[in-house]
């Protein structure tokens, strides 16, 4: 059999050079694509891969894509925050398995409306193969059974100094300060981004971490996925507190309109947070905590936790789409459709993509 295609759309940037860096290891004839050629080749020469011009925003995207013909296309060029589902579509079309690293709450939520195709062209069509909510609804899937309810999820997210790349800055700031709902003592209730301010203790090194509210998908599709619940909460933070405190700050001025919105000043914060690295911590953090009754019917709190080390945290969005597309390489999914990144994936094949990480995970 000849080897399948995987086809990595970004593949040079600041996610899908990893994702593209561990699919190397793997049996497959594997394709670094974006609009620069010069990009593209260097990586693929250094990674033994094929290099190629594809951009998706081109009218003959689609013939291209039918000349390539991949077996799986990976889609990392964000923000995915007001994109459509062309790129899916075509896949749709080509009839190749499709695969995102989505964090757009809309976009990630209404993959959905591509199943009844998806099923048709017998292809799996993947939205949010990340830490949320692949990575986030497998931690809550695991720990499920040592609930006889489960009542709220409260998870979180902070970064090291180490800064995300552009298009992760560009989601973020997209709804700093901006109006969204959140499922909240068995009502939707109006938050805004960045705003109410935590803190959370992680385990040292990490220690004390400033979280904000941030609108991502898990806050739709968990009270559809975990329908007992009454309350699911999601914050993200910085290892710097400044950075933290000063993002709150500047979310009030778009929250009274004085400014439209942050994105305009997504690169010169990007450039910024770039300077002051060097002065930062190299460790991120994620944290799940589930409250509910036991099987006893008592209260029961656990939380689970994940540490990188070595600015090593920027992986670990790029394991589920490397996890998911390795199942589909070994034929060890059957399922078609289109959906969110739930339920394909447990948290040990997330979490063991890529060996010698300085990562450890444990539960409280």
């Amino acid at each position: 059999m000849m080897p399948k295609k995987i086809l990595v759309l970004g593949g040079y940037g600041n996610f899908g050079e990893r994702i593209c860096s561990a699919l190397a290891q793997d049996e497959c004839e594997l394709y670094i694509a974006g609009r620069s050629h010069d990009k593209a080749q260097q990586l693929a020469q250094k990674l033994g891969a094929r290099a190629c011009v594809l951009d998706h925003q081109a009218p003959d995207f689609l013939a291209q894509l039918q000349h390539i013909k991949p077996d799986i296309l990976i889609h990392t060029s964000g923000p995915f925050q007001g994109q459509n589902y062309h790129i899916a579509a075509a896949c749709i079309k080509v009839g190749c398995h499709y695969i995102d690293i989505a964090d757009g709450r809309e976009y990630v939520r209404d993959i959905t409306q591509l199943n009844a195709a998806a099923q048709q062209a017998k292809v799996l069509v993947v939205s949010g193969a990340s830490s949320l909510p692949a990575l986030s609804s497998a931690v809550v899937d695991q720990y499920l059974a040592h609930f006889l309810r489960l009542d709220s999820i409260e998870h979180g997210i902070s970064s090291g100094a180490k800064p995300p790349g552009m298009a992760t800055m560009e989601g973020v700031m997209s709804y700093v300060g901006k109006a969204f709902l959140r499922w909240q003592n068995q009502s939707w209730q109006t938050v805004y981004g960045w705003q109410d301010v935590l803190s959370h203790r992680y385990d040292a090194p990490v220690g004390l971490r400033f979280l904000s509210n941030c609108d991502v998908p898990d806050l739709d599709l968990f009270p559809a996925r975990y329908p007992s619940v009454h309350s699911v909460q999601f914050r993200a933070g910085v290892g710097f507190a400044s950075t933290s405190l000063a993002t709150w700050s500047f979310s009030w001025l778009v929250r009274l309109r004085v400014l439209k919105s942050l994105v305009p000043y997504a690169a010169s914060l990007h450039k910024m947070a770039t300077w002051i690295e060097p002065l930062g911590s190299e460790w991120s953090a994620m944290h799940v905590t589930l409250t509910g009754l036991n099987l006893k019917q008592q209260p029961h709190l656990i939380t689970w936790q994940l540490l990188a080390g070595s600015n090593h945290g920027p992986n670990i969005p790029c394991f589920p789409a490397i996890a998911l597309a390795r199942k589909l390489l070994n034929g060890q999914i059957q399922q078609t459709g289109a959906m969110p990144c739930m339920g394909l994936l447990t948290v040990d094949e997330i979490l063991t993509p890529i060996p010698n990480l300085n990562l450890r995970w444990n539960l409280q």
